[in-house]
């Protein structure tokens, strides 16, 4: 990667000089305008390379590999992630994704009783909103869902779950999504765990979009698990992620499927053969994502994502799902013609965003408010590019 100047992040946010040289470092499509990076993280590529070379080793040396080498490497790349999640090696697990870590918390959590209450929102991942509904099955519970306001304020967001708190005495666990893939919003985790926290209510808090975007650490959150992913906003290989469990709380989570508890995090993760090479090419992707400073890719990423909501907010036939709160924004926001709310609608207008204007995104559906289209910039995404997609916006919209 580039030697980073020494400015502010806001400062260097706007030097469009440098991040062209961070992006010369990654190997993408450059004939559409890439505005789906929110899907996985492509590797620069030094770690592609990397990546490589250790594919052709983990093959040279198959079993041999496999069994005397590999472990070690494994528990390296496992503290160096504890070093950049901010947390002990003893308190994460690696899994395959957070998809993976959220079903094995939310599946595992074993401090529910027939008759409580579980609580998820309209904002939080397709996959995850199924797996707390099983929960009705496995554990009989009730599960309740809110829809968050909109617009939302820092505020009525939090007074959203506050009520649900106060409307369900037997509220025991909640799902967080920190940031959610639809539109996009920043939820305020702490502030809402903490809440929690008073009332005897756990948390589970789904930070796939949060780590390597936000400048945070997972004790940041104030919640006792976590799911993470490592491929989306790190740029490390696809299929590589983590389980995170304070420590002291391991036994309210049950072991893999008749694994022995030892009271190691690890028992409730059991995921058979790994990919070997992308396991042991995290800790040079951690290195260059740090080198590049996540506070730097958040300022850059924020100013990308205002640069396109800005310049079409005054375009009547648009409805964007994005706050102007920066305390609720991340990179990614979300859009739809006025008035068009169906999945069938968002899709058409995503297919015309390519086909006539060469813009990729991808279309949303699950809020309570309807679906829409999502549009989500990297660090290796320049300003003429997000400049594409509003022209584009502009055009179909009026």
């Amino acid at each position: 990667m580039p030697v980073r100047p020494a400015v502010s992040p806001q400062e260097l946010a706007a030097d469009e000089g440098y991040w062209q040289s961070v992006a010369a470092q990654y190997d993408i499509k450059r004939d559409v305008a890439m505005m789906d990076n929110a899907y996985w993280g492509s590797m620069s590529r030094p770690v592609m390379e990397a990546y490589q070379r250790h594919v052709a080793d983990a093959n040279h040396g198959n079993s041999y590999y496999g069994r005397l080498q590999f472990p070690a490497e494994f528990e390296s790349a496992r503290q160096r992630a504890a070093l950049a999640l901010g947390v002990s090696a003893d308190e994460i697990a690696f899994t395959r994704g957070a998809t993976e870590a959220l079903q094995i918390l939310i599946s595992g959590y074993n401090r529910l009783q027939p008759g409580d209450v579980v609580l998820c929102a309209d904002i939080d991942y397709d996959n995850m909103i199924t797996t707390m509904h099983w929960l009705k099955q496995r554990r009989g519970v009730e599960v309740v869902s809110i829809a968050m306001p909109e617009p939302a304020s820092y505020e009525a967001v939090i007074d959203s779950y506050a009520q649900a708190m106060a409307r369900y005495p037997r509220l025991k666990l909640m799902l967080l999504t920190h940031v959610n893939h639809r539109n996009g919003m920043v939820l305020p985790v702490a502030e809402i765990s903490r809440m929690a926290r008073e009332r005897g209510i756990d948390a589970i808090v789904d930070t796939a979009h949060g780590f390597g975007q936000l400048d945070m650490r997972i004790p940041d959150l104030h919640a006792d698990f976590a799911g993470i992913n490592l491929h989306k906003w790190i740029g490390a290989p696809v299929g590589v992620g983590a389980i995170y469990i304070r420590r002291g709380r391991v036994r309210a989570v049950d072991p893999y499927m008749g694994e022995d508890d030892r009271g190691d995090v690890r028992t409730r993760v059991h995921t058979g053969t790994l990919n070997f090479a992308a396991y042991v090419t995290l800790p040079l992707a951690l290195d260059l994502h740090e080198q590049v400073g996540v506070a730097y890719k958040q300022a850059r990423l924020a100013r990308l994502r205002n640069r396109w909501l800005d310049a079409v907010r005054d375009v009547s036939g648009l409805e964007l799902l994005a706050s102007s709160d920066p305390r609720l924004s991340s990179a990614i926001a979300s859009f739809r013609l006025r008035g068009r709310t169906s999945m069938a609608d968002n899709n058409a207008l995503a297919r015309r965003l390519l086909k006539e204007h060469g813009v990729f995104t991808v279309p949303r559906d699950g809020l309570a408010a309807g679906a829409c289209v999502r549009a989500t910039p990297s660090i290796f995404t320049s300003e003429a590019q997000v400049d594409r997609l509003s022209e584009a916006l502009r055009r179909v919209a009026t």
